[in-house]
């Protein structure tokens, strides 16, 4: 199993006269604008295809404009007057371009934009065809041909990005809040001190939010004094929220079994009783199915010189720890159980997850 490897080392064509007018058009002055040509080679993100995979993937418009540098009609494009509010991607590999705010209305006949989403994500290329001298601009990821740019745009850019309809897809809003919930999932972990925790999987990317809680027990809404007692049942835990596209649910427990000792029952270095206990609280079976085979591994695999005491249980419900005890790393890194004992843990992590952190 590649997790218990990875802790085994770290803890060990247009009509001719329809074209005619797009290029006078298109054909502005631009004189002002200074273009940034790269090579695909140079994108480490770029994609690359063969002709023949371009044509089946796009249709005979998409593949005119964005592969042939064509331009689509005046006034014929589906999102010359969609006022929603969402992400302008290309429509070939999905790079995200622009959002509605930079959308504006230039009576061009082409969707007008004042400036690109940051990051490098259009590159421009001068353009002498048709004998006009202009600026085209491609998406940097597939050298999709987008439009052309221009320095006579209404607002304090000065640039009016002249795109096809055709080279774009627009994704709504309220399509995007649908993927990014189909793209989130939680677990709740007790792996001593939610201090100590909490700190780590803040830095890991991919992790959208973590709380610091109670879980476990059988008295509802438990103050930090009653869970130190012993005799709420609860232990101290995180709540995770993290994006499964850009971690995963077996990293979240590479971090789990890298910061913590799941062999000591009820114990955390000093911190000992009940409420510290390893535990992972399951919300479905596929969390439970790979929190048990992770441990079974680990034991086999001998990672630990004892056994593996971590407790498998299912999820029921999460209390939520006052405000002062939630991101307490962070607002109290001074302190001396901030400095002795959280610091370590997240040094370790930073060393072992050095490519995963948060930049």
């Amino acid at each position: 199993m590649k997790t218990v490897k990875y802790l085994r080392k770290s803890i060990c064509s247009l009509p001719f006269v329809i074209l005619v007018i797009t290029l006078n058009a298109c054909g502005q002055n631009t004189s002002s604008i200074q273009t940034k040509s790269i090579t695909m080679s140079e994108s480490s993100d770029s994609i690359s295809k063969t002709d023949e995979e371009w044509r089946k993937q796009l249709t005979e418009e998409q593949y005119y404009v964005l592969r042939q540098q064509g331009t689509e009609a005046a006034f014929s494009g589906k999102l010359l007057l969609n006022k929603e509010k969402g992400v302008y991607k290309c429509g070939a590999c999905g790079n995200e371009l622009f959002t509605d705010d930079m959308k504006f209305e230039s009576h061009c006949g082409w969707p007008s934009f004042d400036k690109e989403i940051a990051g490098g994500k259009i590159v421009s290329r001068e353009d002498n065809s048709h004998g006009m001298k202009r600026v085209e601009i491609e998406c940097a990821k597939c050298g999709g041909h987008l439009g052309h740019l221009f320095d006579d745009g209404p607002t304090e850019t000065g640039m009016r990005y002249c795109v096809n309809s055709a080279s774009l897809e627009f994704v709504s809003e309220k399509e995007m809040i649908k993927e990014v919930k189909q793209t989130l999932d939680t677990i709740t972990l007790g792996g001593g001190c939610y201090w100590c925790v909490e700190a780590v999987y803040e830095m890991l990317d991919g992790v959208i939010k973590v709380e610091s809680g109670f879980s476990g027990g059988s008295i509802m809404n438990p103050s930090y004094e009653a869970v130190c007692t012993g005799k709420t049942g609860h232990a101290e835990v995180v709540q995770i929220v993290f994006d499964n596209t850009k971690t995963s649910l077996d990293e979240i427990f590479k971090v789990f079994f890298t910061v913590h000792d799941p062999t000591t029952l009820n114990r955390q270095g000093a911190d000992a009783g009940t409420q510290y206990r390893s535990v992972i609280f399951f919300r479905n079976e596929e969390q439970m199915k790979k929190a048990k085979s992770i441990i079974a591994e680990l034991n086999k695999e001998k990672v630990y010189v004892n056994a593996i005491v971590t407790q498998v249980s299912p999820f029921s419900k999460f209390y939520l720890a006052e405000m002062h005890h939630q991101n307490y790393y962070e607002n109290n890194k001074e302190q001396g159980y901030c400095k002795m004992v959280i610091q370590p843990k997240i040094e370790k992590f930073e060393k072992v997850f050095q490519a995963r952190l948060k930049k």
